[in-house]
């Protein structure tokens, strides 16, 4: 079959690609935007890419058109798509159908942590020999790629509660049918889909109506909202983590491993039982949960929790969480992906923990739709407590421009902050301010403009205080 993906470009249709390609198809696509590092990463997978939306790419003949939730109505060759009554299908439901049908799927829904707790489960289930397919929104490093069919029965995958596309305004996840589901928390977010806290909660439990009475739910304990999600019906196995059946027990000293940082260590409880002491790189209590849910949900296929702890010992996290990106003149240099006000917090908090008393530089850019619409701008400064000094950025112009005063928001954090709407200006000023020993950490979910080789360029060239 010869598919043609609009949309090929974003995180969850380029794994999608990927994933057709590697299960024989022809695979071709288009998109607005076609550059690197997604463009590279299709091209080798011998993805032909178009750019832009020419209704001229009705000449490439394919049997199926594959839409992304980029693509509005408007869209000249959806258009033309529409006018020709051609087959057309969304992402997640061509996933649905063709990938994850007769597959045990192990789905990782939440506002926050899908990344890393989908690639911490694959892992898990990689190492047990179970050799999973995968699709993730993130390059989990124990892998180096975001997706992949194997012959497995089993395939896990990071589930959004993102509309599907523009003609089925359901969630993502209605679509996978998962037999092991992890629902990881539960906030508001994408207020530009979503009108209140309730209409994701109901989306929510749209997915438990999906989970089959054989299945599992694996439900953080400490969330009343998906204790609200539950309440409207339940018809499956349900596990707790966090409190309830799944427990992490208080640290153990940690031990040092170089730079005054500490490697985090805690004991794995199941009931009264305990498992094992998980001892790793990761930092705070959110990984923590995270790594509570893939071990029950590892379990749920099998794999017995004490194996799976050993297995996380040797997960070596995603790209652009937590990622050093290089360390110049003894300023350490972050890539991490937060970007709503709880991961914002908890991202510096974990890194507070792991670097003591030394500086916490936060550079962040609020791009993501729900930040731009300035529905969590309040939330900000207190997200923010954890760091020495912090560096907004927001573009003046454009796409990403911010629709509120960025620098009124951080007021309440006094001369800790400042704000910019120019790239070169902000990295002059975090120049002018670190000095060795710093750690700065660049929170965004874009590119954010290169900055982060911006700095590390600007610390080698010197003139820090």
């Amino acid at each position: 079959m010869h598919i043609h993906i609009l949309g090929i470009c974003g995180t969850f249709m380029g794994g999608l690609a990927v994933l057709a390609k590697q299960a024989g198809h022809r695979v071709t696509g288009c998109d607005a935007n076609v550059y690197p590092p997604m463009s590279t990463q299709l091209e080798a997978q011998g993805i032909e890419l178009i750019e832009g939306f020419d209704p001229g790419q009705l000449a490439l003949e394919p049997d199926l058109f594959v839409i992304g939730n980029v693509v509005s109505r408007g869209n000249p060759l959806m258009e033309a798509i529409l006018n020709r009554n051609l087959p057309y299908v969304s992402g997640p439901q061509w996933l649905g159908e063709h990938v994850l049908r007769g597959k045990w799927t192990l789905a990782v829904a939440g506002t926050h942590g899908k990344t890393t707790t989908t690639s911490m489960l694959a892992w898990i289930l990689e190492d047990a020999g179970y050799q999973p397919g995968f699709l993730v929104g993130g390059v989990p490093q124990n892998f180096g790629v975001s997706a992949r069919v194997t012959e497995s029965d089993f395939f896990v995958i990071e589930a959004d509660e993102y509309d599907t596309a523009f003609f089925d305004k359901r969630s993502k996840f209605v679509h996978y049918r998962p037999r092991t589901a992890i629902l990881n928390n539960l906030e508001y977010d994408h207020a530009d889909i979503f009108p209140d806290l309730a209409a994701i909660e109901t989306q929510f439990h749209h997915l438990v109506r999906t989970v089959p009475e054989q299945g599992r739910l694996i439900v953080n304990g400490f969330e009343e909202s998906l204790a609200r999600v539950l309440e409207r019906g339940c018809w499956s196995e349900t596990e707790q983590f966090g409190i309830g059946d799944w427990r992490a027990g208080e640290p153990a000293e940690g031990n040092a491993i170089g730079d005054g940082m500490t490697q985090d260590s805690f004991d794995v409880w199941f009931g009264d039982v305990l498992q094992g002491r998980l001892s790793w790189a990761l930092q705070g209590t959110h990984n923590r949960m995270n790594a509570l849910a893939a071990i029950a949900a590892a379990r749920h296929v099998g794999v017995p929790a004490p194996q799976a702890i050993d297995s996380l010992s040797r997960f070596a996290n995603v790209k652009r969480r937590m990622e050093v990106r290089g360390v110049v003149n003894g300023i350490t240099v972050y890539d991490d992906f937060a970007h709503h006000p709880t991961a914002i917090q908890t991202t510096l908090e974990g890194l507070r923990k792991r670097v003591g008393a030394a500086r916490i530089l936060a550079v962040l850019e609020p791009r993501s739709n729900t930040m731009k619409l300035g529905v969590m701008k309040a939330q900000l400064p207190a997200s923010l407590e954890a760091a020495d000094l912090v560096f907004g950025y927001g573009a003046a112009s454009g796409k990403d421009a911010l629709g509120w005063d960025l620098a009124e928001s951080l007021a309440p954090l006094g001369e800790r902050a400042a704000a910019f709407s120019d790239l070169p200006e902000l990295v002059r000023a975090v120049r002018a301010a670190a000095r060795p020993g710093d750690h700065v950490l660049v929170m965004s979910n874009g590119g954010f403009g290169g900055v982060h080789q911006k700095l590390l360029d600007a610390f080698a060239a010197g003139a820090c205080a």
